[in-house]
Formats: structure tokens, sequence, C-alpha cells
């Protein structure tokens, strides 16, 4: 009985809610329904932005992954320094020695270098990925989480873009502070942990 009494009474305010919200009625309605979510901020923009780097250096356990990550950097940074003073070592003995060497043994030498500048490179770009599949194992988690709390407050508040200005290439130069969503993100980080 509660029941019909309350389908009766939201098929009687329907209309005169659609017309009060200015959702379209009848036909136009069945093809549009009516938002579900709360109007455009009051001063009438539907976008905002952030910057993404400042928010990822306040998320809880970044500086951890951070640390993390700069540690092994440094192991990999140590290798390859290693290899380079080895490579210049070589290359400067051929150089001291290059004058008393037969032609022979000067390509020897030569193809030697050539074999441990190479191995150098392929060592340094096997080490450059394992870096970057390493940050991104250690962030990509933290960003996810940026990126979803982000989208909560773009939906919370009706927003059709938020813009990110640390985001490498950005091309803002000037943008109102009104906008800026960069605080809330935080606050929503930081309380959400």
């Amino acid at each position: 009985m509660i029941h019909s009494r309350l389908l009766a009474a939201v098929r009687f305010l329907a209309p005169a809610a659609a017309l009060l919200l200015g959702w379209p009625t009848g036909r136009a309605a069945a093809q549009d329904q009516p938002p579900t979510t709360p109007p455009a901020p009051q001063n009438g923009a539907r976008f905002g932005w952030v910057n993404s780097q400042l928010i990822l250096r306040q998320v809880p356990g970044y500086a951890q992954a951070e640390s993390t990550l700069n540690a092994e950097v440094a192991g990999y940074r140590s290798e390859v320094e290693r290899m380079q003073t080895a490579l210049d070592s070589m290359i400067r003995d051929y150089d001291r020695q290059q004058i008393a060497l037969s032609p022979s043994s000067r390509q020897a030498k030569q193809q030697e270098i050539r074999d441990t500048q190479q191995r150098l490179q392929q060592r340094y770009n096997e080490l450059q990925d394992k870096a970057t599949g390493r940050e991104r194992e250690l962030v990509a988690p933290l960003e996810e989480r940026v990126k979803g709390v982000i989208e909560g407050i773009r939906a919370e508040r009706n927003l059709l873009f938020i813009f990110d200005v640390g985001a490498p290439g950005n091309n803002v130069v000037a943008a109102d502070r009104t906008l800026d969503l960069t605080n809330v993100v935080i606050q929503r980080l930081q309380t959400t942990q």
C-alpha cells in the first residue's frame, strides 16, 4: 500500500521536477535520461585542473617508492660506471701500444674494444629497461590511486575535463586558481589511505 502511494507520488511529481530541472519530457525524455550527477559548479566552469607531479609527491608511499627506486638505480649506475672505466682503460692502453702492435694485433685489439663497447651499450640498455620497468612497478599503483581520486572528484563535481598542468609537454600558460583541484586531490588521498 505504501509502495503504491510512493510510486503514484513519484509519477505525479516526476514531470514537474523534470520541467523545473530543465530535463527533457515526453518523447525526448525517453531518448535522453535525466542527468543523475550534481549540477555544474557555481562559477559555471565544467572543468578543473591539477598538478599531477605535486600530487604524486604527496601520495602516501611515494617517498618510499622513490627511495627504493633511487637505491636500485644507483646500483645500476655504479655497474655502468665500472664498465665504462674498464673500457676507457682499454682504449688508453690501446692508444699507448698501437704503434708497437702488428697490424693483426691492432685489428684484434680494435675488435676487442668494439666488442666491449657493444657489451657496455647492451648492458646499459638492459639496465635502463629494468629501471623503467621497476619505476612502473613501484609508481603505477600510486598513479592509479591518484587517477581514481581525480575521476571521483570529476564525477562528484560534474566536470567535463580535468587538465593536468604538471604533465610533460602541457601547454597551459595561465589558469584560474579557483579551478585548481590539486589540494582537494591531496587531501582526499591523505584521508583515504
